[in-house]
């Protein structure tokens, strides 16, 4: 098929009347400065589809349901029972469902990736299912009916907290050891789609002791290696009380962390840490709704982009499904904490330092093929409507996106396929059906 685009973000810059012929799943040919053909897709502004570098996709199925207080403090443990009691309760069925429609509406806020953070491997019980693999089909086959690309990030979970500490009853379903783990990751490669990659995910310095964390880094080698780390102030508190020292730098003296590792949320750092994951070349999976949600804390945004470190976005728990929305939750946090404003940019444009530096970074962390608009490159693209019609050129489109109210997203391919059409997925009705019976089912 052939797309025009009234503008059109290219690697060198912003250009008009571009036209793009996609085939096979990618980009064959780029013209700029041409007009549109008979039989072309119009669109307004197209960029490339971003990376979405951290989900729990079952997570959508609770969204907006752990708003109201109890009779005592609420933070992150609080939640996290909750969400543990959700967990258990959850069917393969439900888990595909409700993913697929997580990863619909991820496609209408303009990812056309999903780094799937999962950890729900076996039954309610804890025993295994009979094909030990049955959860993370269910994912794949949840990104094969919506279009999305995946990266899979089957979890390794063991503890319960440092020490190690044993696991709670509520982590029964995550439990694996080293053995059980790497056949699970040998079942998920037989499964992946050619767009999409496997990687691992030892889900915290609390559910993994560092030597199983290096000793699945060297099994694994090459591959996109995620885990949670410093989200909360008590987890840094419990390392400190274990080792004497605080998590990240915990990990970089004793792992080899480096351009394949993704450090989530990463959120209280010292400024020693700050600058040692920007010299490893790690990415930092930020995830500002969530992390807003769940009482987190403030990442520092201006030290690490300074320190010239890489990062990427994530929608996590799924409260939330906004490619801009997350952007701007990052801008907002740092202007309500330093009171200034543009404080994510260097120099020029906000939107275009976070929306472009979340594109690299979340590819690099995923894996993936940088996302660009040239020939060769996956045909993954997003056009935003802009019903004022300003036809601007420059980067006050991605600035408009972020932080204005006019430009939404109309239309994404995903691999050349047009999946989100006039701002709705082409398979919305049905997936939203079939979400909605299994929630009612768990809730």
């Amino acid at each position: 098929m052939t797309l025009h685009a009234r503008t059109a973000l290219l690697p060198e810059g912003w250009a008009r009347d571009v036209r793009l012929v996609l085939a096979g799943g990618r980009i064959e040919r780029v013209t700029a400065g041409t007009p549109p053909q008979p039989g072309d897709h119009r669109a307004g502004s197209v960029i490339p589809g971003l990376p979405n570098l951290h989900s729990h996709a079952f997570q959508r199925g609770f969204s907006g349901l752990t708003e109201q207080r109890g009779p005592g403090p609420d933070s992150f443990w609080t939640w996290r029972e909750m969400m543990y009691r959700f967990a258990l309760n959850l069917t393969p069925e439900a888990m595909q469902a409700i993913a697929a429609l997580a990863y619909v509406e991820m496609l209408e806020a303009g990812f056309t990736r999903v780094g799937e953070f999962h950890y729900l491997h076996h039954r309610p019980d804890g025993s295994r299912y009979d094909d030990p693999a049955e959860m993370s089909c269910r994912i794949f086959a949840a990104a094969e009916e919506t279009g999305i690309s995946l990266t899979h990030l089957p979890v390794f979970y063991a503890h319960g907290g440092f020490g190690p500490k044993p696991a709670g009853e509520g982590q029964r379903r995550f439990l694996d050891d080293i053995d059980g783990f790497a056949r699970l990751v040998e079942a998920c490669d037989g499964m992946a789609r050619g767009q999409d990659r496997v990687g691992l995910a030892p889900h915290s310095l609390r559910a993994a002791t560092m030597e199983q964390i290096t000793a699945l880094a060297q099994a694994f080698p090459g591959r996109p290696l995620h885990l949670h780390i410093a989200e909360q102030v008590q987890e840094v508190e419990d390392c400190l009380a274990f080792c004497d020292q605080r998590p990240v730098a915990y990990l970089l003296d004793r792992a080899p962390v480096g351009p394949e590792w993704c450090l989530i949320h990463a959120t209280h750092l010292t400024p020693a840490e700050v600058q040692g994951i920007a010299d490893r070349g790690a990415v930092v999976g930020l995830c500002p709704i969530t992390e807003a949600n769940l009482g987190d804390g403030i990442f520092p945004a201006e030290p690490f982009l300074a320190a010239g470190g890489r990062f990427g976005f994530g929608t996590d728990s799924n409260v939330q499904i906004t490619a801009a929305g997350e952007a701007r939750m990052l801008e907002y946090s740092q202007r309500l904490h330093r009171r200034a404003r543009n404080l994510c940019a260097d120099t020029g444009s906000t939107g275009a330092r976070l929306v472009l530096g979340a594109a690299r970074g979340g590819a690099q962390a995923l894996g993936a093929p940088a996302p660009q608009i040239a020939a060769g490159a996956p045909a993954d693209l997003v056009a935003l409507h802009d019903p004022m019609g300003l036809d601007m050129a420059d980067d006050h489109v991605l600035d408009r996106w972020v932080f204005g109210r006019d430009l939404t997203v109309a239309d994404v391919w995903a691999m050349g396929r047009h999946v989100v059409r006039d701002g709705r997925h082409i398979a919305r009705d049905g997936i939203v059906q079939a979400a909605a019976k299994a929630c009612r089912a768990l809730i």
